[in-house]
Formats: C-alpha cells, sequence, structure tokens
C-alpha cells in the first residue's frame, strides 16, 4: 500500500558517482514520498534505462564511462516524457547553456541546496502531469471531433455535466447563470449536441443587442410588404429554429414587451410573423442566459416571475474561473494548442513563470479573458515556448487581486479583508511581522484578523 502511494507521486532515478552526494539525494528524496531508485555509475544507470522508465531522472554531469549528457540523450530517444534534472560540481556558463539546449529540464550547480532541488523536481512532475493531460485531452478531441467539450477537473463544473446529460434529452428549457465569460453559450451547444433535437439547427441570439424592433423582427421574421423596405418574406428565428434549440443569451435584457411576446410563444408554441394574421406553429427548445442575478431582476419587476418560471426549469449555475483555479492549467494548454493550430506556429509549452502568474490571477473576464490572453501569447511567441515576453504590459505587471462581484453582490469590507489578508500573507511567504506592516497595523491586530478568520472558517466546516 505504502508503494502504491509513492509509486502515484513519482519514480525518480538518482545517478552521481559520489557516493555521500548521492546517499543525500536518494535520502531526501524517499523521505519526501518518491520512489527511488539510486546508482553511482553512468553504465549502470543506461542498463536501468534499458529496463524501465522513470518520471523525472537526476544525474551528475561529469562521471566516467558514461555522462549526464549521455543518459540525458537516452532519455529524449527512449523516453520522450521524462525530465531530465543536471546536477554537477562543474557549474560554467556554457555547460548550463549546452545541457538546456540539449533537453534538460534545469541545471543545478553543486554544492546544492536540498530545497531548490525539492522544488525542481517538483515542477518536472508537474510538467509531465500537463504533458500527460494534454495528450489526453488530444486523444479525446480526436476521439469527439465535431463535438462539444468541455474541459475541467473541477468537481463542482463535473457535477454540472452530469447534471447537462441527464436533463439534456428531457427537451425542458434551462437557464444558464454566472458571470460574462464563463461559458454559457458553450454549455448551451453541449446540451444541445447532447439532446435528441442535435440533428436539428442551434441558433443563437443576443438579447441585449437589438432594440425592440430589431428584436422582433430577427426572431419572429415578417411577411412581404410588412413595412416600407420589406420586398420578401424573412423568416424569424423562432421559425427557422423548428426541431433545435435557441439560445437566448442576455435574457435580463429583453424589454417588458418583448417579453410579453416570448411567453406567449413558449405558452401557445406559436409563433406571427410581422404583417400576418396567419398563426404559425413552432417547436423550439429554449436555453436562456444571464450574467446578472435574475431573482433580483423578478423581484424588482423588471423581469416577468411567469416567464422566469417558464424558462428556469432547471438552472445551471457556471462558477467563476476564480473558484475552479484547477481548471486554469487544463484550458491554457488547450487554447495554446488550439491557436497554435490556427495560426500554424509550433508554441507548445507554457514556461513554468506564466503558469504560476495565471494560476494567481482573478480573471474579471473568466475564461473568455484566459483565452484572449493565450491567443495573444500564441501570435507574439516567437519560439516553441510561451513566456513572460509575449504577455501584455499590464498581466505582467499585475500584482493585486480584483474586486468582484459575488452571484451579483458585492462582497463586504469582511469578505474583502479577508481575501487581501491571505494575498498579503501569500505574498510574503507567511511573515506576519512583515505582512502587518505592509498593511500598515500591528502585530497584534494582524494577530487578532487571524484568529477571528480562523474560527470563521472553522464555522463553515462545521
Amino acid at each position: 500500500m505504502h508503494n502504491n502511494n509513492l509509486i502515484n507521486k513519482g519514480h525518480l532515478l538518482i545517478v552521481d558517482d559520489e557516493r555521500v552526494a548521492l546517499k543525500n539525494l536518494e535520502h531526501v528524496m524517499k523521505k519526501e514520498g518518491y520512489e527511488v531508485t539510486a546508482t553511482q555509475s553512468g553504465v549502470s544507470a543506461l542498463n536501468t534505462l534499458e529496463k524501465q522508465s522513470f518520471e523525472v531522472v537526476l544525474t551528475d554531469l561529469r562521471m566516467e564511462k558514461v555522462d549526464g549528457l549521455q543518459i540525458l540523450h537516452k532519455c529524449r530517444e527512449t523516453y520522450p516524457d521524462t525530465e531530465v534534472i543536471i546536477i554537477t560540481s562543474f557549474a560554467t556558463l556554457e555547460s548550463a547553456v549546452e545541457t538546456m539546449k540539449q533537453g534538460a529540464f534545469y541545471y543545478i550547480a553543486k554544492p546544492f541546496r536540498l530545497d531548490e532541488v525539492r522544488k525542481v523536481v517538483a515542477e518536472a512532475l508537474e510538467k509531465i502531469r500537463l504533458k500527460r493531460e494534454n495528450r489526453a485531452l488530444r486523444e479525446q478531441l480526436d476521439r469527439h471531433q465535431g463535438k462539444i467539450q468541455l474541459i475541467t477537473r473541477n468537481p463542482a463544473m463535473q457535477h454540472l455535466l452530469k447534471v447537462a446529460q441527464q436533463i439534456a434529452p428531457t427537451d425542458c428549457n434551462v437557464l444558464l447563470t454566472g458571470e460574462s465569460g464563463t461559458g454559457k453559450e458553450l454549455f448551451a451547444k453541449y446540451l444541445h449536441a447532447q439532446s435528441t433535437r442535435r440533428d436539428g439547427p442551434y441558433l443563437a441570439i443576443n438579447c441585449g443587442a437589438f432594440n425592440d424592433e430589431l428584436l422582433t423582427n430577427e426572431l419572429f421574421g415578417h411577411e412581404k410588404g410588412a413595412f416600407t423596405g420589406a420586398t420578401t418574406t424573412k423568416l424569424g428565428l423562432l421559425e427557422v429554429a423548428v426541431g433545435g434549440t435557441l439560445f437566448l443569451d442576455e435574457i435580463t435584457e429583453m424589454s417588458p414587451t418583448m417579453q410579453v411576446k416570448l411567453l406567449r410563444v413558449i405558452q401557445e408554441r406559436e409563433i406571427l410573423r410581422l404583417g400576418s394574421t396567419q398563426p404559425i406553429k413552432t417547436d423550439v427548445r429554449f436555453i436562456a442566459a444571464t450574467n446578472r442575478n435574475i431573482s433580483q431582476t423578478v423581484q424588482t419587476g423588471q423581469f416577468r416571475q411567469d416567464l422566469y418560471f417558464r424558462l428556469n426549469v432547471v438552472n445551471l449555475h457556471i462558477p467563476a474561473l476564480v473558484q475552479r483555479r484547477e481548471d486554469i492549467p487544463l484550458l491554457a494548454t488547450h487554447f495554446l494548442q488550439k491557436y497554435s493550430l490556427l495560426m500554424r506556429k509550433n508554441v507548445t509549452e507554457i514556461v513554468l513563470e506564466v503558469m504560476e502568474l495565471l494560476q494567481n490571477y482573478d480573471f474579471p473576464g473568466n475564461v473568455r479573458e484566459l483565452e484572449n490572453i493565450m491567443e495573444r501569447g500564441v501570435a507574439m511567441a516567437t519560439e516553441h515556448t510561451l513566456g513572460i515576453a509575449q504577455l501584455s504590459d499590464d498581466l505582467r505587471t499585475l500584482n493585486i487581486r480584483t474586486f468582484r462581484r459575488q452571484d451579483g453582490k458585492i462582497p463586504s469590507w469582511e469578505e474583502v479583508e479577508q481575501d487581501y489578508i491571505q494575498w498579503v500573507l501569500e505574498e510574503t511567504k507567511g511573515n506576519q511581522t512583515l505582512a502587518a506592516q505592509i498593511m500598515g497595523i500591528d502585530r497584534v491586530s494582524l494577530w487578532r484578523k487571524l484568529k477571528k478568520l480562523t474560527k470563521i472558517k472553522e464555522n463553515i466546516i462545521n
């Protein structure tokens, strides 16, 4: 059982002809929970690599008969996913550049700090994990080419997907809520693709982009001669979408007059073209979306309660990207692949510094903003990696989190203060004295606030 846990964390091969250094590294890495194979011989390391693979290889550069570069070449040829970390006492700029050029993950000079080794190994394993997820993602996309894919490993999002799969074939109307850019339209397309209507049309309209006259024309159409300039009959979306799905984005921007017209369509399942007296039967599934607090708009009378009930048969609330940070690396690499393909570039890797910045950013624009960042990054990239230089100036210099509404509500000062304290402590690596100085309060005041924060967390858990 213990062995299984170690294998899950990672299997390391350590090669060093200095016995003391080898034993020291072996002991530290085993203590960290890795499975470790250690050898003092480069020849022995090559023989071992003939028989099995490792996630990470830590090897000395200068050794007799077989050196670290030969081990690096062997790994590149046989195990392209394996990351190699070169460790040597012969620390020169030339040798460091050479090993990195030939594919080494990192270069550490002796005497090394154990904390540095731990950090580098963890980063190498994270890169491997992302590579494997990317490969699995590509395979998944190949298997489901043409199908709508929602990429996530967040438990809340995975639950939403299960609910979406359950309700998709039922033909009930669905209301999608969540901040702008969270992927509500992608969810709408997914519901359509999973439904019995998937062979029918999927049409979308932004209700906030038209005045009443234009929206009526777009939804209901008109007869020839219905108004000046109507030289032909036009079919509205409610007629064209028969047998399929109509996605109504920003539904809360629809005027009271249009809300009455839409309610009648849902209740009577028929439409009337402008200029016609003959009703036309329609069979459309409605999926509506809003980034506003729709319950609040119902309470204030801005949105009809009866229409709300008709559309909100099932509500799917899409969480903000900041609430599912574990999806950021997966989505970032997905968009990297997407735009590398579209722009015919070979940008295959996101440097660790960029990934850390993305994971610490609050994304007020959510997934749409992340996609825009990656599109710009690929466009600016001149090599196979996307680095800090490819990001916008604003993002590169960003060092504080954003204020944002939560489910349509402005957060209280206490909620903002909690986030700020946590952020400052992260930035100061837990140094409470320094954090208190930065915040302009004394150490005792910070201690009291942290104690209060701990009690709040305990109450939430209990």
